[in-house]
């Protein structure tokens, strides 16, 4: 059900989830993990922005907004 002039909410979704998932894998991958964190070798900041950053590409180019002619 789409309407002239409407954006999905899931366009906005995705781009949200783009961003977070960007500073997430940046903050992981540019600062030194702080210390006494147990688990550092498995690099959990480096799989949740990477898993963050397909879901928010997935979501921002499929529900994107498109021009009335090309629906």
């Amino acid at each position: 059900m789409r309407t002239q002039g409407m954006i999905s909410i899931w366009f906005f979704i995705g781009l949200l989830l783009l961003v977070y998932g960007a500073l997430i894998l940046g903050a992981t991958l540019l600062l030194p993990p702080p210390p006494g964190v147990v688990l550092t070798r498995l690099h959990a900041g480096v799989w949740w922005g990477g898993i963050l950053l397909i879901a928010g590409l997935y979501y921002a180019i499929h529900f994107r907004p498109r021009n009335s002619r090309n629906q």
